[in-house]
């Protein structure tokens, strides 16, 4: 017959495989939970979200009487007074955009003036992330092998995520009064694809931001 000590001993071994188990568990729970969050965050690496796009405009202008632009004479992209690779990209695909709804280029005296303004920021945001760590429960209490509180060991992995933020600014000038018309602006990510292939990056952006633009020469 099983004597008091015995079943004790039996019992002790018993609770110390449960919690072995419990640990290994706990650190393989740990493990996914961690491997998740890094995950996570390279996607939100990799994503790239539209650029958000926004316009305004004089609303007390008659936008019919225009029918001719050009581009404005000190570029804001230029650059010790010469014309950048990065305003000659802008000024192809604007002409795009312009003669796509009527307007009519004219080097001089034109209706309306095109200026451009860019530049790049470096932005650092912070999100929650995950948890890494096991759980724990047993322990040494009152003198005897029991339950101990159920909790977690570890800490949170919160993602950085730094990035370059690129804003576009595209300025149209009513050429007579020297006066803003219209004006739109594109902010987002610059990921190294755009990087790679950025006239392709201008082009696309400049579109974008003129499907902001809703009128068209002579207003037709």
């Amino acid at each position: 017959m099983q004597t008091q000590a015995q079943s004790i001993r039996c019992w002790s071994r018993s609770l110390r495989r449960r919690a072995a188990r419990s640990v290994e568990a706990g650190k393989r729970l740990g493990l996914v939970l961690l491997t998740g969050t890094l995950f996570a965050g390279a996607l939100l690496t990799a994503c790239t979200m539209p650029p958000d796009v926004r316009a305004n405009y004089d609303q007390g202008v008659n936008f019919a009487q225009y029918r001719t632009y050009g581009f404005w004479g000190d570029i804001g992209t230029d650059a010790n007074g010469y014309e950048t690779l990065t305003t000659q990209q802008l000024k192809a695909a604007t002409r795009r955009e312009m003669d796509a709804r009527g307007y009519t280029y004219s080097a001089h005296d034109a209706d309306l003036l095109v200026n451009f303004a860019a530049k790049v920021e470096q932005r650092v945001r912070v999100s929650p992330g995950g948890y890494y760590g096991y759980p724990y429960g047993y322990g040494w209490y009152g003198g005897g092998y029991g339950y101990g509180g159920w909790g977690m060991w570890g800490a949170w992995q919160p993602y950085v995520d730094q990035y370059d933020e690129g804003t576009l600014n595209i300025d149209i000038v009513d050429a007579r009064r020297k006066q803003l018309v219209w004006e739109g602006t594109a902010v987002g990510r610059i990921s190294d694809k755009m990087r790679d292939n950025q006239a392709q990056a201008i082009s696309d952006t400049v579109r974008e931001i003129f499907m902001k633009y809703p009128f068209r020469a002579g207003g037709g």
